[in-house]
């Protein structure tokens, strides 16, 4: 009888340790904190495994430490080709608040494409491709200490007779590489390295885009700080052929933002709203072609700098979620709703002129 009675207890208390263990792990990534490597590794994992019909994850590159470069891509299955909206966040290595505003961004849409008609309509046209950290070396690096909080560059060794390390990864592309706004100092933190696409992470970018530029649709890299929405280029001499385009998606952004917490961002071209910049993965990206291309600056404007408080991660994530989807929904009806009315009134038309043909001929 106690055997039995134990052998109860023991089943119950089993069941009761297995369901608390599964609340724990449900519970268990914060969206409020900032993270490790590791950490973030582990949810990229987490993310796949709990939405395998919706999430691969896909590795396109290596760091200078031999990490593996991985994204996540997020789409409903298709027979037909997909275009892409591609966002990378953590190019520089001290800017954490971007790296959990592509873990918000997942959350968000993961969470809401079963519930909301306009997310699942966009998810069965669009594959996102969002790369949480793309200067992982680096990253890890500003984890260290608070001696390395601040780091900012890849961890790649310096040139010859130059004992620092990294170069500026938003310096390191092949758009109008060299020219403004960079330093050939390897000391200096906008180091634009030895050669375009010295780094290894910016060449993985570029052949990522390279090979699928004719699906790609939006471009989106996110930084911190400054509260801005900046549009290519960074060349003061050099302007976009859709630049009147670009500023009016940015500004409808920008109210966006502001409509959630009262955040201003600013928009424009860095010569206009920052300072000229050459080498950058925006201006690259609509340099080949993809129509749409935006720097994202999250908050704040200063007073915390690379530093912002974690108790200013959700409101920051969620006003930028709003900006980002502003960007993505209009890109995304310009591309699939407008071409469906186009498509509809031509075949209406062309019924029309049938109808008015065969009766004149009657």
């Amino acid at each position: 009888m106690l055997g039995s009675v134990f052998s109860v207890l023991l089943v119950l208390t089993l069941q009761t340790h297995d369901s608390s263990v599964e609340g724990l792990e449900q519970r268990a990534y914060d969206y409020t904190k900032y993270h490790t490597m590791d950490e973030i590794m582990q949810w990229m994992w987490t993310m796949e495994k709990d939405h395998p019909d919706v999430v691969t994850s896909v590795i396109y590159g290596t760091t200078y430490e031999k990490r593996n470069i991985t994204l996540l891509k997020i789409g409903l299955n298709s027979t037909k080709q997909k275009k892409i909206i591609w966002m990378d966040c953590g190019i520089h290595a001290r800017e954490w608040i971007a790296p959990a505003f592509c873990q918000h961004f997942v959350k968000e849409i993961l969470g809401s494409y079963k519930t909301d008609s306009k997310i699942s309509e966009m998810l069965k046209n669009l594959d996102f491709y969002i790369t949480p950290v793309l200067n992982m070396d680096g990253y890890l690096y500003s984890w260290k200490d608070n001696t390395t909080r601040l780091w900012r560059k890849t961890r790649s060794p310096g040139s010859e007779n130059c004992t620092c390390f990294g170069t500026d990864l938003n310096r390191n592309f092949y758009a109008n590489w060299g020219m403004v706004g960079i330093s050939r100092n390897c000391c200096s933190e906008i180091y634009n390295g030895k050669s375009p696409l010295s780094e290894p992470e910016a060449q993985a970018v570029t052949d990522f885009l390279s090979n699928n530029r004719d699906n790609i649709l939006c471009f989106l890299t996110i930084h911190s700080y400054g509260q801005l929405i900046l549009l290519p280029y960074g060349h003061p001499n050099i302007t976009a052929p859709n630049q009147d385009e670009l500023m009016k998606v940015g500004l409808a952004a920008a109210e966006a933002i502001k409509a959630v917490h009262s955040m201003s961002y600013t928009v424009g071209t860095p010569p206009d709203v920052l300072y000229p910049n050459s080498g950058s993965s925006r201006d690259f990206a609509r340099l080949i072609g993809i129509p749409f291309s935006f720097t994202f600056e999250l908050r704040d404007k200063g007073d915390h700098g690379f530093k912002l408080p974690e108790d200013q991660i959700q409101p920051t994530c969620e006003e930028a979620y709003q900006g980002a989807l502003s960007i993505i929904t209009y890109v995304h009806d310009k591309s699939y709703v407008r071409a469906a009315a186009t498509s509809i009134a031509a075949t209406l038309w062309s019924v029309v002129m049938a109808v008015w043909l065969s009766s004149a001929t009657d």
